[in-house]
């Protein structure tokens, strides 16, 4: 595959991305309607694949494992001429695995007895949300290293800054009592809005030509 074959691929693989991030932000929105019963502030959006329209929540999910699997390929067909580029390629590979996995294994609401698929679930956020954050760090290195990331360093480290922010806010909160729900919906509208921006982002890398003496910088 030539380069530009593969520049334009990438650029349909991200906007396939693009489209999952929004159905899975759209998924998440529309089971709040769905469920009334469940108080956001003491559920998890993962509460919401556990009992009546669990099949939307499911759906979510997988569909941003898709998105993430389209992002890691999409980067890695874009010949990222930083290290940093490859670390977040393998990244979102990762969490693609880890979300289809969060699919597959629902959780075991609130006050509900301890299941082994609740502890394959658990197990699969903690993958999830660590390699999501070492992904927005290493996204904020790539935006520095190649130059076709340069317009993207703001975002960048913006989004870094405010996942780690709403990360440690979400186990600060993991306690009866606290609003973790909430927390957890802040940490997923930050997650949703990054990987829906890196998704752009890849669309414009896939159409840019870096100059030679920009990308023999990018690999020191």
């Amino acid at each position: 595959m030539d380069r530009t074959t593969s520049r334009s691929r990438a650029f349909d693989v991200a906007g396939i991305a693009l489209v999952c991030f929004a159905c899975f932000g759209v998924g998440v929105a529309l089971m709040h309607g769905l469920r009334p019963d469940y108080a956001p502030a003491s559920h998890m959006i993962s509460d919401y694949a556990v009992g009546p329209w669990g099949g939307v929540m499911t759906a979510a999910f997988a569909s941003a494992s898709l998105g993430c699997l389209c992002l890691a390929i999409g980067m890695a067909m874009t010949r990222p001429v930083a290290v940093a580029g490859w670390l977040v390629a393998g990244l979102f590979a990762i969490v693609a695995i880890g979300l289809a996995v969060t699919a597959a294994y629902p959780t075991d609401p609130p006050g509900t007895a301890s299941t082994r698929s609740g502890e394959i679930h658990d197990l699969s956020f903690m993958v999830n949300v660590s390699s999501v954050v070492l992904a927005a760090l290493a996204a904020v290195v790539l935006a520095w290293r190649d130059p076709r990331w340069r317009a993207f360093r703001g975002p960048a480290v913006f989004f870094a800054l405010t996942l780690a922010l709403a990360l440690v806010i979400q186990f600060k909160t993991l306690h009866k009592g606290m609003p973790y729900g909430i927390a957890n919906r802040f940490f997923v509208v930050v997650l949703d809005g990054w990987l829906m921006g890196t998704s752009l982002a890849l669309r414009k890398v896939a159409h840019s030509r870096p100059e030679a003496g920009d990308a023999h910088r990018g690999l020191r």
